[in-house]
């Protein structure tokens, strides 16, 4: 199973005068996996600045959020929904100004000395949401504490001693997990905000919803586009050295990021205020076409390329199982595709020994593109054509049905190992005992890790201890009992190491402080791709 290369597709344009676009390819790394590894020198001088400059630095940081706290408390004092008094009052601008300030330094005391602003940010009134990207780290904070503008989030985060304190000062909307009606109302406070001719302050808003490691720029998320008014794109670069800013789903942990990071000499980040997006009349009645467009536009300031992979990839990337997907896993790409065919994975698993059947009787005879689509009972389409070429490692424009049945059983239940394998015995297996040979252990492994090579010699004579040359699933089972870190020591014992891998922030928060409040009955972003993809 691998990513083979298309050629560009023709895209259907926009009204909205975002210009020719890139196809949408998927990136060459996972992006919710960041790989950071230090060269003995690096390890130096982490192990240097942590008996020196680093405890200065954190205890300073701490001293500035102090600082800033009481002028917080007193600024925002009121009733949270008042409407800002206009023009600002002498003192709160000062307050204002001094907040800024005191967070400026604060950034400056961790090693932010250079913060390169690039681009004029617009006015309230002219642009009333912010949007920015990519979403890789709580040190995305930063501009928000350089512009003061308000953030989504949750509604418990106000009530956090000093941090909430400083929170409520910005005028968030907040998002209440208890209250089921609170995506809505969420929805209707930024419109409400959005159309007060700028009134409130500006909201920013990270659309991509959760972190990634800046390779691409996955799927938005609408919320930020319903309103349908006016928005200015802002793109974050961190043009360090080494990467310790990044803090994805899969790598190291909030702590360890805040470690290394402070521990360098300095870091650097760029905040760029692209040209302010007024959507058209098509973008406004269709917030998904209008977050795919703004996206394209951020995505060519950043020279990377756009991709449909969303938060809910993240479940997958980082499903607790014995066959932990690694970074270059084809199976977020074929995911990403399925979605794209109107297949629902969760609609999907209860078919799964219906289709198995139907790839069993094949006995591993292949079927061509006309045949697959009538076995998906869907149109042959442009993405279906992409889900098939990623079976067809041949290049024959032939697939072996029980490779698509294998995938599609790890991605409608990515936690459940050896129900992934069971299925794939029964398909490969022999009529008498459903026992397989090496080469099919391999073409079911390598389809369930979702990648091209994986040598499996070593494993399939631990397992075949009795050197008959096949195995059973019982035989596969009772291994896995006796070694459950087996994939670990015998497939990829020098490629891939999850030892340290798992960091997941809280469900409620899954981009670090900007939270999802698309409404969870809207059709955004679920509708045919048709308009929006190229």
């Amino acid at each position: 199973m691998r990513l083979r290369g298309r050629g560009p597709r023709a895209a259907p344009s926009s009204s909205s005068g975002a210009g020719d676009a890139r196809r949408l390819a998927p990136p060459g790394r996972n992006p919710f996996v960041h790989e950071l590894r230090l060269s003995a020198l690096q390890k130096a001088q982490v192990a240097f600045m942590t008996l020196t400059l680093f405890p200065i630095r954190l205890l300073f940081a701490a001293f500035m959020m102090l600082l800033a706290w009481p002028l917080a408390l007193v600024a925002s004092l009121g009733p949270p929904d008042k409407e800002p008094e206009q023009p600002m009052a002498l003192w709160r601008k000062v307050v204002d100004f001094l907040l800024k300030a005191i967070m400026r330094t604060m950034w400056f005391a961790g090693g932010f000395h250079r913060v390169a602003v690039k681009g004029r940010q617009a006015l309230p009134a002219e642009a009333a949401i912010l949007t920015l990207a990519p979403h890789s780290s709580y040190f995305d904070a930063i501009p928000v504490t350089m512009t003061m503008s308000s953030i989504v989030m949750k509604a418990e985060s106000r009530d956090i001693p000093i941090w909430g304190t400083l929170i409520r000062y910005i005028r968030p909307v907040f998002v209440s997990r208890s209250d089921q009606d609170s995506r809505r109302k969420t929805v209707e406070e930024i419109k409400r905000r959005a159309q007060s001719d700028g009134k409130w302050p500006q909201i920013m808003i990270f659309p991509e919803g959760t972190c990634t490691n800046r390779t691409c720029l996955i799927t938005f998320k609408p919320g930020a586009f319903i309103p349908g008014v006016p928005v200015q794109p802002v793109v974050l670069r961190y043009p360090n050295k080494l990467d310790t800013i990044t803090w994805t789903w899969q790598g190291p942990g909030a702590l360890k990021i805040l470690w290394l990071t402070l521990c360098q000499f300095q870091n650097q980040v760029e905040i760029e205020f692209l040209p302010v997006y007024c959507p058209s009349e098509e973008e406004k009645r269709n917030p998904a076409l209008y977050a795919s467009n703004v996206r394209r536009v951020m995505a060519k300031a950043l020279g990377v390329s756009v991709t449909d992979y969303t938060f809910e990839d993240c479940q997958l990337a980082l499903a607790e199982g014995q066959l932990r997907l690694p970074a270059d896993t084809c199976l977020l790409e074929f995911a990403r595709l399925v979605r794209g065919l109107g297949l629902k994975p969760e609609n999907l698993e209860k078919d799964l020994d219906r289709y198995s059947e139907s790839a069993r009787m094949k006995r591993g005879e292949k079927i061509g593109l006309a045949e697959f689509a009538a076995y998906l009972e869907v149109p042959v389409s442009d993405a279906l054509e992409d889900m098939f070429s990623l079976f067809d490692e041949s290049g024959d424009s032939e697939i072996d049905l029980r490779e698509y049945v294998v995938a599609l059983s790890v991605v409608c239940r990515p936690s459940q190992t050896l129900a992934t394998i069971q299925l794939a015995f029964k398909m490969y297996g022999s009529p008498e005992d459903s026992s397989i040979d090496e080469t099919s252990l391999s073409c079911i492994l390598k389809t369930a890790l979702g990648v091209s090579e994986l040598t499996v010699t070593d494993l399939f004579q631990a397992i075949d201890q009795q050197e008959k040359g096949r195995i059973t699933f019982d035989d596969f089972c009772r291994f896995a009992e006796m070694y459950p870190d087996f994939a670990e020591d015998y497939l990829y014992p020098d490629q891939t190491h999850f030892d340290n891998c798992a960091q997941t922030p809280p469900a409620a928060t899954p981009n670090g402080f900007c939270i999802d409040f698309s409404p969870e009955n809207s059709d955004f972003g679920r509708k045919n791709f048709c308009k929006k993809v190229d």
